[in-house]
């Protein structure tokens, strides 16, 4: 079988390239360099020219704050891309894994877990865009994984900012009034590589939750960086969300029930303080 992988220079898709060459099946890597799938044309062609039958789809818009700007941009890149694979994947009879987000939801919660069946109301235009982009996925066979606070060793994100802000920074202020669950790149990766290697994306169809297990704050995962990273220096304290004003109301509470996932494929979810020290560990070794 002949996968693609788009955006496979994000963290998400890094973390697929690793797992690649354990894979039975031939792998395609492109980013916007290699591949624009916002052109209907350059989609259908690769597909065609390469004999694709599942594409794992890791590209996204994803500057939050920006998007609020840049809504058509995004929306661009978030829903009508989503479109062209899911139509190109449709010819053939293929599959479309997307990669969606918590932020569809919008949060207000009465802080219980989001199952996947529950009504969407996105708060900004990402949300918005990530939206549109589940809704083109369905025009094909396609699985939607919809994940949160996702992090890694690579690129830009949470943990890489703050492990550089708790080892050189006295004091850090840290909202502690927004909950959700971190999300390993890792785990993410194996757990869609999994599916793919086992074949079970051919049996099922749908939207799929998947975060480590666990719930925190932002205030607690930024001291438990620094705790295991050894950054006992900084003094970090709690605040709240209005202190650090944002074009984008972010959830309260955004923890997304996973027990689709686990009952549909019999897998289980590393705790995030595990998946954590599993990233740092690694990084240290860089």
């Amino acid at each position: 079988m002949n996968i693609l992988v788009t955006g496979s220079n994000g963290q998400l898709g890094t973390h697929m390239r690793l797992l690649a060459p354990q894979s039975r099946h031939t792998w395609f890597f492109t980013d916007v360099a290699e591949l624009d799938i916002t052109s209907r044309e350059s989609v259908s062609n690769f597909v065609n020219n390469n004999n694709i039958e599942l594409v794992v789809n890791c590209a996204a818009y994803t500057n939050v704050d920006r998007a609020e700007s840049e809504e058509e941009l995004a929306l661009r890149i978030n829903g009508e891309a989503v479109g062209n694979l899911a139509e190109a994947m449709k010819k053939v009879d293929g599959t479309l894994i997307h990669i969606s987000t918590d932020y569809v939801f919008g949060g207000n919660r009465n802080n219980t877990p989001c199952r996947e069946d529950e009504p969407s109301n996105p708060t900004g235009a990402y949300g918005r865009t990530k939206l549109a982009g589940e809704q083109a996925a369905t025009k094909c066979h396609h699985l939607i994984f919809r994940t949160a606070w996702l992090y890694s060793e690579y690129g830009k994100n949470f943990v890489l900012t703050m492990l550089n802000l708790t080892a050189t920074k006295p004091e850090l202020k840290v909202v502690f009034d927004q909950v959700g669950t971190p999300t390993y790149a890792g785990d993410l990766a194996h757990a869609i590589f999994s599916i793919v290697e086992e074949e079970s994306f051919r049996n099922h169809e749908g939207i799929f939750h998947f975060s480590n297990e666990g719930v925190c704050s932002w205030f607690d995962f930024t001291k438990e960086i620094a705790r295991q990273s050894g950054h006992n220096g900084c003094n970090i304290q709690p605040c709240h969300s209005d202190e650090f004003p944002s074009p984008v109301k972010r959830p309260a509470y955004s923890v997304l029930d996973k027990t689709k996932y686990k009952q549909t494929f019999n897998k289980t979810i590393p705790y995030w303080t595990d998946s954590l020290t599993t990233c740092i560990n690694n990084i240290s070794r860089q």
